[in-house]
């Protein structure tokens, strides 16, 4: 059944974009978008809309609070997203809306009726799983390339791809360089949600078919063609390993600073000479200014920062876990501040695992190293202070006869582990 506005008006309003969509493909939606049709904003304050549009007109409904646009079209005037001048006057149909739209499955509209409206489409494209651009309009805006490609991300376990014509259009945006005109703000917006996504490694293998990977973040996309050894990635391609472990990410339910950590942790293979290659030694600190750059171009959260730069650095030391010694083990533990940070760790064990079994043929292989760095850490943390104090220790000394404490504890572990 449409959702119903409940409130009799002289102007016309209908339901449109995501909420008609996914009613159509029997999905769950959250949100509502409405489109007003025949009114001026005078109209809508006088029946108790209150306006909050800055760009254009945009009004919250005086009893749901949803949003409520007035009917508009927009003209191209200059670079990247905010480029745009937007004419709304109570004339604007709601064709002429619905004609401004990215993708045709996001330019029906419906009424209170629950008719839909769907003058470019959309249904048919919704029945062929395509992602089609509405109009040639689709390509004065660079912010579309990554919503596309999101859109594939979130719709890919139901077939839907993105439509031939629309990725050339995707391809001419990518070479124009007005992806270069997106703020920051707006791109990571589109990075995190893709990310976390249930399919946010066909996220960026579009972005990296169309070019605009390369764009964006190229230390992503120079991972693609480069190879490494057979005997232990079976896929070779590392770009093809960061898609298999961004999808294994997923599989897991890992949160958004472990699945951007994921994307990030193998930048360092990238700049490997190719005198080097299929081996990749060192790659993890050769990787640092990499993610560094990708962080600040990007601005991410501080959380993805911290935990990608780790996971570039220590992600073998997982792997390894096994062989380290009881003291590395300590200086690890140390450095991620498992102490009070627990979280942190136990996303980067997440996206550790992510990156063991997210090659082909290993996606179901056993990974000891996550319980038994767990069980260690656990071990560190369980050093009683109490009873150092009640043995005297103070001041300096208290902090290294903690750390000692800790240390005899994780090589306790170790040493039970090696007896089982």
């Amino acid at each position: 059944m449409p959702y119903s506005r409940a409130m009799k008006t002289d102007f016309n309003t209908y339901l449109v974009g995501g909420a008609v969509r996914d009613q159509l493909l029997g999905v769950p939606w959250h949100e509502h978008d409405w489109v007003v049709v025949g009114a001026t904003p005078e109209q809508l304050v006088h029946a108790g809309f209150r306006p909050v549009g800055q760009d254009f007109p945009v009004f919250l409904h005086p009893r749901t609070g949803e949003e409520y646009a007035l009917a508009r079209t927009e003209r191209k005037s200059g670079r990247g997203y905010g480029g745009f001048t937007f004419h709304a006057t109570p004339d604007i149909t709601l064709k002429q809306d619905l004609q401004r739209r990215d993708l045709t499955i996001n330019a029906m509209a419906m009424d209170d009726a629950g008719v839909v409206i769907d003058p470019y489409g959309g249904q048919q494209d919704l029945s062929a799983r395509l992602l089609r651009h509405v109009s040639p309009a689709f390509a004065e805006d660079p912010l579309r390339v990554l919503r596309v490609a999101r859109f594939a991300a979130r719709y890919a376990p139901l077939g839907f791809r993105v439509a031939d014509e629309t990725m050339q259009l995707m391809r001419e945006l990518a070479e124009s360089g007005e992806l270069q005109a997106l703020t920051a703000e707006r791109t990571w917006k589109e990075i995190s949600r893709a990310l976390m996504e249930s399919r946010p490694e066909v996220f960026i293998r579009v972005l990296h078919e169309c070019g605009a990977l390369a764009e964006l973040l190229p230390e992503v996309d120079c991972l693609f063609g480069v190879p490494q050894p057979e005997a232990h990635h079976p896929e070779v391609d590392t770009g093809e390993h960061v898609l298999l472990v961004l999808r294994k990410a997923a599989e897991m339910d890992l949160p958004l600073p472990a699945r951007w950590a994921c994307l990030l942790h193998d930048l360092g293979k990238g700049r490997t000479p190719e005198h080097f290659w299929p081996k990749h030694h060192g790659h993890e600190a050769k990787g640092l200014a990499a993610v560094k750059a990708v962080n600040q171009r990007c601005k991410a959260p501080r959380d993805c920062q911290e935990l990608a730069l780790l996971t570039c650095e220590y992600h073998t030391h997982c792997h390894r876990a096994l062989e380290l010694k009881p003291g590395t083990l300590l200086k690890l533990f140390k450095t991620f501040d498992i102490y009070r940070r627990p979280e942190r760790f136990e996303q980067f064990l997440g996206a550790c695992e992510a990156d063991a079994r997210g090659r082909t043929g290993l996606e179901q292989r056993d990974y000891p190293q996550v319980d038994y760095l767990r069980a260690a850490a656990t071990a560190a943390r369980s050093a009683d202070v109490k009873t150092l104090l009640e043995q005297g220790y103070q001041g300096a000394e208290l902090g290294a006869a903690l750390e000692q404490e800790r240390l005899r504890l994780i090589a306790e572990h170790k040493q039970g582990q090696a007896n089982q």
